[in-house]
């Protein structure tokens, strides 16, 4: 049986930035346009965090079953390495939608009941990433998801659970979020072309190649800077704090750039969730000073 050390390994905390991210980031929206709710905000960050736990260890189980993670050159894996039964991880996964869809349901029946149809599209999209006869995640897709369900839905939703309103700062907030999030998927994949191409996962890295796969993760980087402009233009100039994920976003896109491969890219991927955090976090304090 795994031990707890290796559960939470499993979990893969280190993804957690880009659940935290969008959260703060349409709070801050929220804030600056009066309407802040905080225990709906914190709410919304129980939904955000268990939604990543839950694909994460959706991950785990349905590419381990596949034997997706026979020889992984990144953090281990609970079922690809044979630490936990692949049901377990499986119960897991569900049990983290299922706290996701609980905290979920109470701002939907707080707010708005077409939320839950929202929030249900989640689960099934954490759930198809790898996950049944036809996962998206393995045709390409994944990074269209990632901005869409931990960019747009996340951020926007976030705010609006708070407000009742749609604000355009927020959905430009969501946009580098989404870039950034997506960035840190383009880097996981592009580590593992090699080995995906092996077994038929036809990712959106595999299918461009490695060159390209290297220029739409600066592009994905360099995204995030229009994004924060948009929102300091819409809201306060407060907002450009969020430029301070280029601190730690730089460096990464220099290893990416300069050919960074196979083990060299793990550090990439921590600074671009930290980076993600830090653009999450500037607009937060941005918006909240600028009140």
């Amino acid at each position: 049986m795994a031990s707890p050390a290796e559960w939470l390994a499993g979990a893969r905390p280190r993804t957690l930035p880009a659940a935290l991210a969008p959260v703060l980031a349409g709070t801050g929206v929220a804030a600056y346009a009066g309407g802040a709710v905080w225990w709906k905000a914190a709410l919304a960050l129980v939904v955000s965090v268990a939604l990543q736990v839950g694909v994460n260890y959706a991950n785990d189980y349905s590419d381990g079953v596949r034997g997706t993670d026979a020889d992984r050159v990144g953090p281990m894996r609970l079922v690809g390495s044979g630490t936990a039964a692949p049901g377990a991880v499986k119960r897991a996964a569900f049990l983290a939608f299922g706290v996701a869809a609980v905290a979920g349901l109470v701002l939907a029946v707080t707010t708005a009941w077409w939320l839950v149809a929202v929030g249900l599209a989640c689960i099934v999209a954490a759930w198809f990433y790898t996950g049944g006869d036809h996962p998206y995640g393995y045709a390409g897709l994944g990074e269209v998801m990632v901005f869409v369900f931990f960019g747009l839905v996340a951020v926007v939703g976030t705010t609006y659970v708070q407000t009742e309103t749609f604000e355009l700062a927020a959905a430009c907030a969501a946009v580098g979020i989404g870039a950034l999030a997506c960035a840190i998927l383009v880097a996981n994949n592009l580590r593992d072309i090699p080995t995906d191409r092996d077994v038929g996962k036809r990712t959106l890295a595999v299918r461009l190649g490695d060159a390209a796969t290297r220029g739409l993760y600066a592009g994905l980087v360099l995204a995030a800077i229009v994004a924060a402009l948009a929102v300091a233009a819409l809201t306060t100039w407060w907002a450009v704090l969020a430029l301070a994920y280029a601190g730690t976003a730089a460096p990464a896109a220099r290893a990416v750039l300069e050919g960074a491969r196979g083990p060299e890219l793990i550090p990439v991927l921590q600074q671009t969730g930290v980076a993600e955090l830090v653009f999450g976090g500037g607009l937060f304090v941005g918006l909240l000073i600028g009140i």
